[in-house]
C-alpha cells in the first residue's frame, strides 16, 4: 500500500478492531462472572433455607423442598454419603458428589433426642453441573451448605440454580457485539480516511509547489504554508526556510563564479597580450610582468580552490600546535616585507589549538598581507590567552577600516579602494578564506581598531591547552 491515507486507515482499524476484541472479551468475561455469581446467590439462598430446617430439627423426609425443581432442585446428603432427601421430578443430578436420585429410608429422620436447633455453616462450596427434570438436561450452579441438627446429626445440602439465562444473556451480548463489530470498524476505516485525507492535503499541496519548482528551476517560488500551528505548517515553514538559503546559496554561487571568471580574466589576458608580442617581437617581450602575472593567476587559482574546499565542508586536521610559535616561525620567512613586523607572544606561550597547522598559517599570512598594504610604519601581532581561547591580533598604523565596512570586507571579491590597482589590493578573497578557516576551526575572525588608529584584525580560536 503506497498511499499513506489508505496505511493510516488500515492501521487505525486495526487497531481499533485489537482494541474492541480486548475490551469485548474481558466485557464477557465480566458478564458472565456477574450472572454465574448472582445464580449462585440464588443457589446459596435455596440451601441456607433448608439447612435452616434440619438445623431446626425438621426429619430429612419432612423437608419442606422448593416445588419448581426445574429452577430450584435440591438434594441433601447426609455425613456417610448417602442421599436422604432430594426434590421432585429429579431424573439425573451431576455437580454434587452423589449422582444418586433417591433418598435413603433409614436416614430420612435426624437422630431422636435432639434438643434445642443445630447449626448452619456460615461457609458455602460452589459448584457446576447438569440435572436432568423431567427428560430435559441444563446446566446448573450448585451451593452446598453443611448443616446440624439438634441430635448432632450433621448433613450437605446442595441447592441448584439455572445457568440457562446465563447462557442466553452471553450469547446475547456476545451476538450483538459481534453484529456491530464490522459496521464500527467500517466507520473507524471511513472516518480515519477522510481525516487523514484533509489532513495531508496541505502535504499535496507542498508536494506540487515542489514538484514545480524543480521542473521550472525557480527557486524564488515558495511552497504555501497553512495558517495552522502542526507540523505540516512546520514542515512548510522550514521547507521555503531551505529554499531560501538554496536560492541565496546558488545566487553566491553564481556570483562567485561570475567574479572568480572577471578575476580570472584580467591576468589571462595580461598574459597572453605579452606573450603574443613576444612572439612577434622578443626584444619587448617583458619577462617579469609575464612572470608576475603568472603568479598571480597561481595565487588565485590557489584561493578559489581553498574557498571550494571550504564550501564543500572539508574538515580541519585534529593536530594540536602552539599558535606562538606558528606567529614567530611564519613572521621569520617574510623577509621581503615592506615593513617590519613586531611580535609580541608572552602572554600567549601555553596558548594551544586544535586543526590544521597549515590552514591556520595562511589565515596569519592573508591577516599580514592585508597589514603590510595599508600599514603606515608598522605592524604589530600579538599572540595572548584568555580562559579557554587563544587570541591573535594583526595591528597597523593605517587609515584603517570604516565601522560600517567592517563585516563587508570579509565578503569574496570586496575591495574597498575601487580605485587602486588590481596588483596592489589583490582580487579581495583573502579576508573571505581567512574568516571561512576560523569558522571551521570553531573560532570567529572580526575587525576593529588599532589604538594606533590603523586596523585591527582580532582571530580568536578555542583553545584546550
Amino acid at each position: 500500500m503506497r498511499s499513506v491515507r489508505a496505511r493510516t486507515a488500515l492501521g487505525a482499524t486495526l487497531v481499533v478492531a485489537l482494541a474492541l476484541a480486548a475490551a469485548g472479551a474481558a466485557l464477557l468475561a465480566v458478564l458472565r462472572g456477574n450472572l454465574v455469581d448472582q445464580a449462585g446467590l440464588q443457589a446459596n439462598v435455596t440451601a441456607r433455607s433448608v439447612a435452616a430446617q434440619i438445623a431446626n430439627g425438621t426429619p430429612f423426609a419432612e423437608l419442606d423442598l422448593p416445588d419448581d425443581t426445574e429452577e430450584h432442585p435440591v438434594q441433601v446428603v447426609d455425613s456417610d454419603g448417602r442421599v436422604v432427601a432430594v426434590g421432585e421430578n429429579v431424573d439425573a443430578i451431576e455437580g454434587t458428589g452423589s449422582r444418586s436420585t433417591k433418598a435413603v429410608p433409614t436416614a430420612s429422620r435426624p437422630e431422636d433426642g435432639g434438643e434445642g436447633t443445630g447449626e448452619v455453616s456460615e461457609d458455602v462450596v460452589y459448584s457446576t453441573g447438569d440435572v436432568t427434570v423431567e427428560g430435559e438436561t441444563s446446566a446448573y450452579r450448585f451451593a452446598a451448605v453443611e448443616a446440624a441438627a439438634p441430635g448432632g446429626q450433621e448433613a450437605t445440602v446442595h441447592a441448584g440454580a439455572p445457568l440457562a439465562a446465563e447462557a442466553a444473556t452471553f450469547s446475547g451480548v456476545r451476538d450483538a457485539m459481534l453484529a456491530a463489530l464490522p459496521a464500527l470498524l467500517l466507520v473507524v476505516a471511513v472516518v480515519t480516511w477522510l481525516v487523514t485525507r484533509r489532513a495531508l492535503k496541505p502535504v499535496e499541496g507542498i508536494r506540487q509547489e515542489m514538484a514545480a519548482i524543480t521542473a521550472s528551476e525557480d527557486l524564488s517560488r515558495r511552497v504555501p504554508e497553512p495558517g495552522t500551528h502542526d507540523e505540516i505548517a512546520r514542515l512548510a515553514r522550514t521547507t521555503n526556510e531551505t529554499l531560501a538559503a538554496l536560492e541565496a546559496s546558488v545566487a553566491r554561487q553564481r556570483r562567485f563564479v561570475a567574479d572568480a571568471s572577471h578575476e580570472l580574466r584580467s591576468p589571462i589576458a595580461s598574459l597572453r597580450t605579452q606573450l603574443e608580442v613576444g612572439s612577434a617581437h622578443p626584444e619587448l617581450l617583458d619577462v617579469p610582468g609575464a612572470v608576475a602575472d603568472t603568479v598571480r593567476l597561481q595565487q588565485l587559482a590557489a584561493d578559489l580552490l581553498l574557498l571550494a574546499r571550504l564550501d564543500a565542508g572539508e574538515k580541519p586536521g585534529r593536530a594540536r600546535f602552539a599558535l606562538a610559535a606558528l606567529v614567530r616561525e611564519e613572521v621569520a620567512q617574510r623577509t621581503a616585507d615592506r615593513l617590519p613586523t613586531r611580535v609580541d607572544t608572552e602572554d600567549g606561550e601555553e596558548a594551544e589549538v586544535s586543526g590544521s597547522r597549515g590552514q591556520v598559517a595562511r589565515v596569519l599570512a592573508n591577516l599580514l598581507d592585508n597589514a603590510q598594504r595599508h600599514a603606515e610604519s608598522r605592524v604589530t601581532v600579538t599572540v595572548r590567552r584568555e580562559r579557554d581561547h587563544a587570541v591573535l591580533t594583526v595591528a597597523d598604523d593605517g587609515a584603517g577600516v570604516p565601522e560600517g565596512e567592517r563585516e563587508r570586507i570579509f565578503e569574496r571579491f570586496v575591495r574597498l579602494d575601487d580605485a587602486r590597482s588590481r596588483d596592489e589590493g589583490g582580487a579581495g578573497l583573502g579576508l573571505a578564506i581567512a574568516r571561512d578557516v576560523a569558522a571551521r576551526h570553531g573560532g570567529t575572525l572580526r575587525a576593529g581598531r588599532s589604538p594606533s588608529g590603523g586596523a585591527l584584525f582580532e582571530l580568536r580560536l578555542p583553545s584546550g591547552g
